[in-house]
Order: structure tokens, then sequence, then C-alpha cells
């Protein structure tokens, strides 16, 4: 199983460097069907993963001098501490809440990919609306640290339309954020406080680590070979397909989790019917965010449609 899982992860490593995200999105289905995985322990090796796979295409994107080291560190650091947050609240939460969650952090990754980037367009800001930033990176963490999902898709947009950049800046930034966050992310689900010592490792999430560590190498050799056949492929109608492939996957675990398990799981006791509440009110927070940024992107064309007019 483990060579049909770094088959696999090369196939992520290729469609992150194509698509510039999205594909990370399945490091953690193939960590709990491929490899069997407890899906605690599947989150937390993503966020690994997905740690160093933005860290080595960040490497390329600095070198051609495409990262906004201040609006990233900023942007960045807000993220970091949301996502330290979320992953303390993901590693107390029942698994099928994260499940759910991840389901459907899946489901709107899928639609925003098959909808496609519109245009979006950076606009002057006399300084940087540094409390909309922090933020927004504190939200955006938070969402990354439960589910263990990179979310470049909302990162990007935040970035060209609070941070004034420019696409290809953007995702540049993009990948020094996901980078950061992702890592305050494992954190989060690594470091347990409270009991006999203030701070301990959180033996649930230690497993075997070594499928972790093929799964990462075959992601950075999945993303050097999409480096190279970048300009052979289309983008948008890769990125459309790998949508509708990610909806399903997304379909498939929500009903299997959304069953009498959660309904279940809620009956048990009140404090059960409070972790549950928990989760659905961050399932919400995931889908106002997408929508938020869905609108933005809206009146951002609606707005140059109007200054072309002019």
């Amino acid at each position: 199983m483990i060579v049909l899982a770094g088959f696999f992860a090369v196939i992520i490593g290729v469609l992150v460097s194509l698509l510039g995200g999205g594909g990370s999105i399945l490091t953690t289905p193939l960590m709990i069907y491929v490899l069997g995985f407890d899906p605690k322990q599947a989150i937390a090796a993503s966020l690994l993963v997905v740690t160093f796979t933005s860290a080595f295409g960040l490497i390329f994107y600095a070198r051609a001098r495409r990262v906004n080291w201040r609006t990233g560190w900023i942007f960045g650091g807000a993220s970091m501490v949301g996502a330290f947050i979320g992953g303390q609240i993901g590693s107390r939460l029942p698994a099928v809440v994260l499940l759910t969650a991840f389901s459907v952090m899946m489901a709107v990754t899928a639609v925003a990919m098959v909808r496609g980037r519109r245009q979006m367009t950076a606009h002057a800001h006399q300084g940087l609306p540094i409390i909309r930033i922090l933020l927004d990176g504190l939200i955006v963490g938070l969402v990354t640290g439960l589910v263990g999902a990179g979310g470049g898709f909302l990162v990007v947009p935040a970035l060209v339309l609070l941070g004034g950049l420019e696409m290809q800046m953007a995702v540049g930034t993009a990948l020094l954020v996901v980078t950061m966050k992702s890592i305050a992310g494992f954190l989060g689900y690594l470091l347990h406080f409270g009991g006999e010592s203030f701070i301990s490792i959180n033996k649930d999430i230690i497993g075997d680590w070594r499928p972790t560590v093929v799964i990462t190498v075959c992601a950075v050799i999945g993303a050097l070979i999409g480096s190279r056949i970048s300009g052979r492929v289309h983008p948008e109608h890769l990125r459309k397909a790998f949508g509708w492939f990610v909806l399903v996957m997304a379909i498939y675990i929500l009903v299997q989790q959304v069953g009498s398990q959660i309904w279940g799981f809620a009956g048990e006791s009140p404090l059960h019917l409070v972790e549950v509440g928990i989760g659905v009110v961050l399932i919400a927070a995931i889908l106002v965010m997408a929508l938020r940024w869905r609108g933005g992107d809206a009146a951002t064309d609606q707005s140059s449609t109007v200054s072309r007019r002019d």
C-alpha cells in the first residue's frame, strides 16, 4: 500500500505545482483510506506534508522575487496563531466531526476550482489594512489547523484584495503563509497542554511516521515534475476536472460521516451534543469565509468592468 500511496503523493505534488494549490486537499483522504491512518493522525501528517511541499515551492518564487515578505510575515503570523488554536481544538474534537468539517472544506475547494479563478485587480493602498489582514489571517489559520488543508484558495484572494498584490506575487506570498500556518497547525495537534505537566506530546498523534516521510518526499518529487511540464498543460481544464473529482470525494466522505454516527454520538450525552455544535459552528465559518471571498471576487470584477467603461 505504501507504493500506491507514494504514487498518489506524486500526483498530488504535480497538481499542487500545476494548479498553484488544491491538490494537497487529497493528502488527508490518502492517509486515511489508503494507509489506514486514524483521522487525527492523518490531519496532523497532512499538515506536515503541506509544510514541506509549500516550502519547496516557496524557494522557486523567492528566487524569482515573487514573494512580498512583509505582507507574508504579517498575514502568516496571524495565521500561525489561528492554526495553532485550530490544531488544539481539532485534537479534542471527535473524529466524526473533524471528517465532516474536512468534507465541507473539500466541497468548498472543489466549487472554487470548478468555477475557476476570476480576474482580480490589485488596488493600491495608502497603507496595509493591518487589522483586517490580522483578522482574516487568524480565521483562515483556524480553518487550516482544524481540518489540515492548506487553504491556499482562501489566502490568494486575501493577499490580492487586502494586500494589494498582483496575482503572481500573491501566489508566491501565499506559499509563505501556507508554510507558516501548516507547521503551526501541526504543532497544535502535536502539543498537549494540561495534565501532570504543563506541556506534553499528544501520544494519540504519534504513530509510524515513516509513511509520512515517504508521502512528503513523493509529493516534492511530484512538484518538481509539475514545474517541468507546466508549459504543456492547460491549467484551467485540469483545474475543473480535478475540482469535480474532489467534489465527488467530498460527497462520499460527508455521506459516510453524517449518517447515524454523528447523530448517535450527539445523543449520547450533553457534552457530546456541545462538541457536535462546536463542529457545526466551525463548518459554518468555513462556508462563510469561502462565500465571502467569492463575493469579494465578484465585487472586484464589477468594479473593474465599471472602470473599463469609464
